[in-house]
């Protein structure tokens, strides 16, 4: 057994919600010769463990009260935690009082998150029974005071903390100072992302505004990329913290390739978005969609019946663009379009699967990432937040929310209601081009494509032009969908051009009726959706 040298043994208070590991923990505390403290749930598992525990109460001479809402609030907890060691006024005021100090908390918290996500969704009353007081009190108190306490906030640090203690004879007060600064700082970090958590959620249940009125938000610990945007700037991803597990990009998983860039993750976010979004657009007969990002901008996506047609009719889009591009599917890669998209170059692939075909195929490419993300769910509106120079600016983001049976076709040439199928994939694909921006979208034997992308334009009308050198022929019969509306008839005139057959934007200029005006000259049928889609 190992035995601290001074004659008083240190005590180790702990008390979690998620007992994962505990009694280890504990055996192996006592076995150095600590004294356990612990209250309620924590107490009794490790009774049952037979490892010798002192409740709480005990030492602090009141029971708990409030069912449980006060056990741990007493000076007698938080005097032997604060207790500076090296004042002797400190050191005889404790002992006056007839308290011992307290040289280890172990405390994880209520899960207040994951209750917070039930559904149908729990009452105000039952969520704030699960907002933890006691425990990120004695959390913060010892982190505080960490030159003297260790503060234990999550099972990972458990055995670290165990092999530290042994290597010092069981003696906390020889651990090693970046320890405890490692552990007080993953104790206020913990602390700072529940009551991130605990204030976002109230506030959108006290207050219910669609921004909300402050930003609070927590992440994971950083995880250190190759580079920035460019090889002299260093970087980082910061999964989203959340007692619920990792989300979007921080939960897929990745096979084979090098680690991802600063460049891939814009590109992935930008590519899952729009697949995302065309899950809503796609029935049981255009099942596969495919979209293909270089630059955060898509230069071609598709939804078909074959996912190896979608692939190619999205790389047709712009296949000169896609060089280096990554790429998103709606479904499990299959071994044909593995086969298909061969010894193309790309930088990375996500989707819900692969088979183990199509993951063997894929992975003759060294340097190709293939990323997994089984909840691959349609896109629903999200706070999106943008850092400035002096603040942030968030809003609301989401899929185009046009009301398509209100839809007004304007023009002497009357578009099929057919079109509007067409006119929604053409939007939820522009809805994530940078402006000014126009698609061309068309129908094809099977499913709908873009055929040209004109992107992030300071005029419209380039945009058009843009779009129309990658369409070439294929522009001809093609539908142009912009994301606000023509200032002048000169993006008519440029479309009726390259043989555009319909129009889809928003309306709202003062020259509306000229651009109508053109569009019945040239015999273009011409759609106002009423939503402007800028995306800056």
């Amino acid at each position: 057994m190992l035995l601290r040298l001074d004659m008083a043994a240190p005590r180790a208070l702990l008390s979690v919600w998620e007992k994962s590991g505990i009694e280890s923990l504990a055996t192996s505390l006592s076995e150095m010769g600590w004294e356990i403290l612990s209250t309620g749930g924590t107490s009794r598992k490790l009774r049952e463990a037979g490892i010798n525990v002192i409740d709480v109460s005990e030492a602090t001479g009141h029971p708990e009260c409030f069912d449980g809402r006060v056990k741990t609030l007493h000076p007698a907890v938080h005097g032997g935690i604060l207790v500076r060691r090296d004042r002797v006024e400190d050191m005889k005021t404790l002992e006056e009082l007839n308290y011992s100090t307290i040289d280890l908390v172990c405390v994880n918290l209520y899960p207040f998150e994951s209750v917070a996500a039930k559904d149908p969704p729990v009452s105000n009353s039952e969520l704030i029974e699960m907002i933890d007081i006691g425990g990120p009190t004695m959390i913060r108190s010892a982190a505080k005071n960490h030159k003297d306490v260790l503060v234990l906030t999550s099972e990972t640090q458990y055995q670290m903390v165990i092999d530290a203690l042994k290597e010092n004879r069981g003696d906390p007060s020889q651990i090693s100072s970046e320890i405890k600064k490692q552990l007080s700082l993953a104790a206020f970090q913990c602390t700072a992302a529940y009551d991130a958590a605990v204030s976002n959620e109230l506030e959108k249940r006290f207050i219910g505004e669609k921004t909300p009125n402050r930003l609070h938000f927590a992440s994971e610990q950083g995880i250190p990329l190759r580079y920035g945007e460019n090889p002299h700037q260093p970087a980082s991803f910061y999964p989203t913290s959340s007692a619920l597990g990792p989300s979007g990009l921080a939960a897929a998983i990745q096979h084979g390739g090098k680690a991802l860039s600063f460049n891939n993750y814009l590109d992935l976010d930008g590519a899952l978005r729009i697949a995302r979004g065309l899950l809503r657009d796609m029935d049981n007969i255009h099942n596969h969609g495919c979209v293909i990002i270089k630059h955060t901008n898509p230069c071609g996506a598709a939804i078909d019946s074959s996912q190896k047609n979608a692939w190619k009719h999205a790389l047709a889009s712009d296949s000169e663009s896609a060089f280096g591009c990554v790429v998103a599917f709606t479904s499990t890669v299959e071994k044909e379009t593995a086969e298909e998209i061969g010894g193309h170059f790309l930088e990375c692939i996500i989707a819900p699967g692969f088979s183990e075909e199509a993951l063997e195929i894929l992975s003759l490419k060294k340097n190709r990432r293939m990323l997994t993300l089984t909840k691959f769910l349609p896109r629903e509106d999200e706070l999106r937040i943008r850092q400035l120079d002096g603040g942030w600016v968030a809003q609301i983001q989401g899929p185009p929310s046009i009301d398509w049976s209100s839809v007004k076709c304007v023009t002497k040439t009357q578009g099929s209601p057919e079109l509007i199928s067409l006119a929604r994939f053409g939007s939820t694909v522009l809805s994530e081009v940078k402006s000014n921006s126009v698609v061309l979208v068309s129908q094809t034997d099977t499913g709908f494509t873009t055929v040209g992308v004109g992107p992030g334009q300071t005029s419209r009308v380039e945009a058009v032009r843009i779009a129309a050198r990658r369409a070439g022929d294929k522009a001809i019969g093609s539908m142009m969908v912009s994301d606000a509306f023509f200032p002048f008839r000169d993006g008519i005139d440029t479309a009726n051009e390259i043989g555009v057959t319909t129009v889809v934007q928003p309306g709202g200029s003062i020259r509306d009726q000229e651009c109508i005006d053109a569009a019945n000259e040239h015999g273009i049928s011409m759609f106002f959706t009423g939503q402007r889609l800028f995306l800056h």
